[in-house]
């Protein structure tokens, strides 16, 4: 993997973390493209590695609050949020790691996400804020979280999804979702770490990953600072457009086998 591969693959990872169409689904596309689907479990966790230093960096303070009082009422709300991700997570590792390699569904995934986000627009703007969402906010955003295990739907996009179905308004399903994602980051790390120490690690030179982390991690603050002042005013279509558009072309490619 060259310097440059290694830049842009942090650069679909830091931007389509946080925006609503999937990061999963474009690394997958990304590491195609170049040719390199077999350097997959070291990359992935050095560059979820990246985005989950954008995230501590701009949600410190609420991170700091969550370490410094582990009883506290966002602690609960974001292990309650996580639960799903983790259930569901343990119970089909091995089914969702095979549809994950092959990418055969990806294509169905991204028409789905972005069903979800030009629906998102038809529910109007709620009233809750980060001090109103209750247990039972969480547990929803976090049940939809959890369906975001398949590799092209979007874990922010479905999140954001539900948190305005719960009243949450914009800025704060945009914020709420994000921080929700934290757990749900160290996780995967944890998951690939682990996988990591049971076989071989690619042959990826350190600069390179170094490389990508780094990217990983400056576009993914970015990303984050961007949507959340984004959907204070703006609409989702925009991106259910382009993961329709995305989706429709990768079937095409899949039915004349060239995908």
């Amino acid at each position: 993997m060259s310097k440059i591969e290694a830049f842009i693959l942090g650069l679909i990872q830091g931007l389509t973390e946080f925006l609503p169409i999937s990061s999963t689904g474009h690394l997958y596309l990304g590491r195609h493209l170049f040719g390199l689907d077999e350097a997959g479990l070291f990359l992935d966790t050095m560059l979820h590695i990246g985005t989950l230093v954008a995230v501590f960096i701009i949600y410190k303070r609420e991170l700091l609050h969550v370490i410094k009082n582990p009883f506290s009422k966002l602690t609960f709300l974001l292990v309650i949020g996580t639960i799903p991700a983790v259930v569901v997570g343990v119970l089909f590792k091995d089914y969702f790691e095979e549809i994950s390699k092959t990418g055969v569904t990806i294509g169905w995934e991204f028409l789905i996400t972005g069903i979800f986000l030009w629906a998102a627009d038809s529910i109007k703007n709620g009233y809750k804020r980060m001090d109103d969402i209750t247990y039972m906010d969480a547990f929803v955003i976090g049940t939809f979280q959890a369906a975001a295990i398949f590799p092209a739907i979007s874990r922010s996009g479905l999140t954001i999804v539900a948190a305005l179905i719960r009243k949450l308004d914009r800025e704060t399903a945009a914020y709420f979702s994000f921080l929700l994602s934290t757990p749900a980051i160290v996780g995967a790390i944890l998951l690939q770490s682990i996988d990591l120490a049971k076989g071989n690690v690619e042959q990826i030179s350190m600069s390179s990953l170094m490389i990508g982390l780094i990217s990983s991690a400056v576009f993914g603050y970015l990303a984050v600072k961007w949507m959340i002042d984004y959907l204070k005013k703006h609409s989702l279509k925009v991106f259910a457009v382009y993961v329709w558009i995305l989706g429709i072309v990768i079937l095409s490619f899949q039915m004349t086998g060239r995908f």
